[in-house]
């Protein structure tokens, strides 16, 4: 009966006021059936039909996580504009801190054996991770953590499954070949409503300075994302996963057409590492860069605003090394145009450690070709580049000036910084607390975040790791079992 007075309502707006009610009636009746009917070649069929494809082919590849005992979560960590951001990243309900959390999202399959991606903080510092397929089975797994990383929002799970067995799973599409305005589909479990489906379009690319991760290069969507979606996926028309759906914009905490997601191109490189060595490791500059506008690009002889400015240069860096000054704007890497610093720290972070690039830059009017060779993010004591360690339940960060200032930390200082310690968890029971000075992993020093994860790279579930640690002026060995 709505749909019809609907429709009465629509032809009345188009035929006038002036005819009789009967009239009316009949008018759209006629034209509800000649033009809507619901045969296979309909306009509306023809419209909807990517759509029902879609849903039918990519949901069964979708998954319903539960994650319980994960790290304990307070009130968001900022106001965005004065809004409230719900659940800065969403996957669980609001709670007070230092209670115990049961978190729930969404992921997706993208191998056959079994191997899910999701938000990070969908299942940072769980326990025990369940996963619901979405397809006819409805079937329950164990997942088990295979690894994540703190600076994109990205983790990898793997389902506990038989021998032999396999799954469908999603491709990830090339996210730079998207158009602002092409449609997309948004799968997941909002509110913990298993496979939804909402659709909508890109309603921007690029996405920056939002706070969220560490790292961003957003694509923003109208399609209808709301808590429990986060870590599902973003759909072309081809079915091809474009991005991962990781946060809202809003004021009341429900859908208000703004969300962002990771672009594939981001997980496609993210998947590869985790899955292969169980963390990530990128290619590094040494340079800090602001963007230009149009007094800058006068004052610095360059007829256009666009590329990366250098306002400092990493002692001993890559970029040092290369020749790059305070000062240089740089215009190309490689081949492609830098129409910002977003951007080129974003392909130098894609890059593998070892790389050789060749920039372009203007330096005070000339035009200069400069080849620097990568090095590896995380290794340069002052930067920083957290890390998480599942096993043990303990973040752990370089000594950046910051950190340092912190913990009371001394320049000369070898090692990597405690920052964080997850109730429950083994360094939590082991007496492991933040601002601890980890300086050897079962006898090999440490003194960055690489070699750290390096010492940790072939100890599995049950193993018992040596930490040496400095508290203050105080030395003293910790034993950790992993979980």
């Amino acid at each position: 009966m709505n749909k019809f007075i609907f429709i009465i309502f629509s032809v009345n707006f188009f035929i006038g006021a002036n005819l009789h009610a009967e009239e009316i009636v009949t008018t759209n009746f006629s034209a509800n059936v000649e033009e809507y009917d619901l045969y296979e070649n309909s306009p509306r069929q023809a419209f909807s039909q990517p759509f029902i494809d879609i849903a039918k082919a990519c949901t069964s590849a979708v998954v319903f996580i539960r994650a319980e005992g994960g790290e304990p979560e307070g009130s968001p960590p900022f106001d965005f504009f004065n809004d409230d951001f719900f659940n800065h990243f969403f996957g669980g309900p609001r709670i007070r801190p230092f209670q115990p959390q049961v978190s729930q999202g969404s992921g997706f399959l993208i191998s056959e054996e079994g191997h899910i991606m999701t938000n990070l903080h969908v299942v940072k510092g769980a326990k025990n991770l369940t996963v619901k397929l979405q397809d006819e089975t409805d079937r329950q797994f164990t997942a088990t953590y295979v690894g994540g990383d703190s600076y994109t929002d990205i983790a990898i799970l793997k389902i506990e499954n038989s021998p032999g067995e396999k799954f469908s799973f999603l491709e990830l599409g090339n996210s730079d070949a998207l158009e602002v305005g092409e449609w997309v589909i948004a799968i997941g479990s909002p509110f913990s409503l298993e496979a939804s489906i909402s659709t909508g379009i890109i309603s921007a690319k690029g996405r920056q300075g939002l706070q969220i991760t560490d790292y961003e290069d957003f694509i923003q969507t109208d399609a209808a994302i709301n808590p429990g979606n986060s870590g599902g996926p973003l759909i072309d028309l081809n079915k091809k996963v474009v991005g991962m759906n990781t946060a809202i914009f809003s004021q009341s905490g429900g859908n208000m057409g703004i969300g962002f997601a990771i672009p594939s191109n981001i997980l496609i490189n993210t998947k590869e590492q985790i899955i292969e060595n169980g963390f990530i490791t990128r290619g590094f500059l040494g340079v800090s860069m602001q963007p230009i506008d149009k007094d800058l690009a006068e004052a610095f002889e360059t007829n256009t605003t666009q590329g990366a400015l250098i306002v400092d240069v990493v002692e001993g860096s890559p970029a040092e090394k290369g020749g790059l000054r305070q000062g240089d704007i740089i215009m190309k890497i490689n081949e492609s145009l830098v129409k910002n610093p977003g951007q080129l720290r974003k392909e130098i972070l894609l890059l593998s450690p070892g790389t050789k690039v060749n920039l372009t830059i203007n330096r005070n009017g000339k035009i200069m070709k400069i080849k620097v060779t990568l090095g590896t993010f995380g290794t340069n004591n002052l930067v920083s580049s957290a890390t998480i360690s599942k096993q043990f339940g303990l973040t752990i960060d370089n000594l950046t000036q910051q950190n340092m200032q912190q913990y009371k930390l001394n320049q000369d200082d070898k090692g990597v910084v405690v920052i964080k310690v997850e109730l429950g968890t083994p360094a939590e029971r082991g007496g492991i607390k933040p601002g601890f000075l980890v300086m050897a992993v079962n006898h090999q020093r440490v003194s960055n975040v690489m070699e750290f994860n390096s010492a940790l790279e072939n100890v599995t579930s049950g193993d018992r790791v040596l930490l040496l640690i400095r508290q203050g002026p105080l030395m003293k060995f910790y034993t950790l079992k992993a979980e």
